[in-house]
């Protein structure tokens, strides 16, 4: 791959306040998921905080992938070890160990914000790769998506520092130094597969690139490093489910027998389109332009992304959020060619208007992507079971038929003790809860079956947004 201009990086711009802007980037996304609580998708918590809870603890909600095995332990193993740390310091609150074990995937954003800067800089002056960044930065799914712990947050970062890696080649550059650079690369894209199997299409798209483009070297090192994430995969998995590698054959075995399909359906090959073009910042659509007019080192990535979306439009089940990876990788590779449109404006007031209006465009892009849910209701369950007397909480979901999924496990109450989901008061767990005094603290939604709950000696304790908080008399 070949950067986006032969311009040589202007490092004129001081190293400390470079990183102090890159910091307060990435900072936004990771606070706005600390505060918010909530979650984008069940698979936030029961994907890697609930299976690390479960890690560090012995006890959680495991799901089905857990059970079968079609998931490795990397992500939630770590969590679990940073759990561990946090107990032993005396963090026990939710919030606080949810803070700790953000930091981690605020040290990954940086450093994919850091790559992002750097790729800019290879075609822009010093405050155009700023723009671009920030471009980037704004973008109002990477704000809502970048904090998660969702599989495709971690792989779409991974993603960004490989490509940035794989682009970064220069007409001087030594064999031993594109060598290395290709190990970084291929081992970069290996922990993107580990964070998310889907991610696996970037790998084949990689490895034509670099035939195509004869990279002999760079491609000796990428086999290398990505060789020695795979080893480190199977040791894992062997360590874990007793077999190398068992995950990934899971996982491959269950989507190509389309079990996922028929389990949790399926869409038509069309379905991504509209939202696709929904989901993208208008500004995108100039620096597509400009990189198919001029910046052409972009188009590799542009082309991986495509290959991409041409995968999982051809697989039946679909989500909103498998999106995330192939939107980051566009703003990546199309905001230094917007960006460099906008600087060729003659008039320097009309070039500051035109940034500052393709920044409020990244904002205020429409988010199809699943939106946070549930923050009142994660907050609730955090306040409900803080007491030393909660004994029991039963959580009245927001969305029927969600069961345990659309509540925040033993990771947000933050002890063990029993806890039961309803959809309404006629439901034989609501009915259970309501005979057994263990369950002495409710959360419901919109008030959903609190005179019911008063009936049976609850009482409203206090209400978060638009969720209620309810306690039952220890005497009864």
């Amino acid at each position: 791959m070949q950067p986006p201009s032969p311009t040589a990086p202007d490092e004129s711009s001081p190293p400390l306040w470079r990183w102090a802007v890159l910091c307060t980037l990435a900072a936004i996304p990771s606070i706005l998921a600390v505060a918010q609580l909530g979650r984008v998708h069940p698979d936030e918590v029961y994907q890697v905080l609930e299976p690390a809870w479960y890690r560090a603890h012995g006890y959680g909600v495991l799901s089905w992938e857990w059970k079968e095995g079609i998931r490795n332990w990397a992500i939630p193993g770590l969590f679990s070890w940073i759990l561990r740390l946090c107990h032993a310091l005396g963090i026990e609150h939710p919030l606080g160990y949810r803070a700790v074990l953000e930091l981690p995937q605020y040290a990954l954003h940086l450093a994919a914000l850091a790559a992002v800067e750097r790729w800019s800089r290879r075609s822009l002056p010093v405050y155009g790769a700023w723009l671009a960044t920030s471009l980037v930065a704004s973008y109002r799914p990477v704000l809502e998506y970048a904090g998660r712990t969702l599989s495709e947050s971690f792989s779409a970062a991974f993603l960004v520092l490989a490509f940035e890696r794989l682009a970064a080649s220069d007409a001087e550059e030594s064999p031993e130094r594109r060598f290395r650079r290709g190990a970084v690369a291929g081992a970069l894209l290996g922990l993107a597969v580990v964070s998310r199997y889907g991610s696996m299409v970037f790998v084949v798209a990689t490895l034509g690139w670099l035939l195509w483009g004869r990279q002999w070297r760079v491609l000796s090192g990428w086999v290398a490093g990505g060789s020695v994430v795979a080893a480190g995969l199977a040791v894992l998995d062997w360590l874990t489910w007793g077999k190398p590698l068992h995950s990934l054959l899971a996982y491959t075995a269950f989507n190509a027998s389309h079990q996922a399909a028929v389990i949790f359906g399926s869409e038509p090959p069309g379905y991504y389109l509209p939202i696709w073009l929904k989901v993208l910042p208008l500004w995108s659509w100039l620096g597509l332009w400009g990189v198919l007019r001029r910046h052409r080192g972009a188009l590799p990535l542009l082309g991986s992304t495509a290959l991409y979306l041409l995968a999982i439009s051809v697989t039946p089940h679909k989500e909103d959020r498998f999106l995330y990876p192939a939107t980051v990788l566009w703003t990546v590779a199309t905001a230094p060619a917007a960006v460099a449109l906008l600087l060729s404006l003659r008039s320097p007031r009309v070039q500051a208007a035109a940034g500052l209006g393709a920044l409020v465009l990244s904002l205020a892009t429409p988010l199809r992507l699943e939106p946070p849910r549930k923050k009142d209701h994660f907050q609730a369950i955090v306040r409900a079971t803080r007491a030393p007397e909660a004994r029991g909480l039963l959580y009245i979901n927001e969305v029927p038929n969600e069961t345990v999924w659309g509540a925040g496990g033993y990771f947000y109450i933050g002890k063990n003790i029993p806890w039961l989901t309803s959809d309404r008061p006629e439901d034989a767990n609501f009915q259970a809860a309501m005979r057994d005094p263990t369950y002495n603290r409710v959360v419901t939604f919109r008030s959903r079956g609190v005179p019911e709950l008063e009936r049976h000696g609850f009482s409203v304790v206090e209400r978060i947004g638009r969720a209620t908080v309810l306690a039952r008399d220890s005497a009864r």
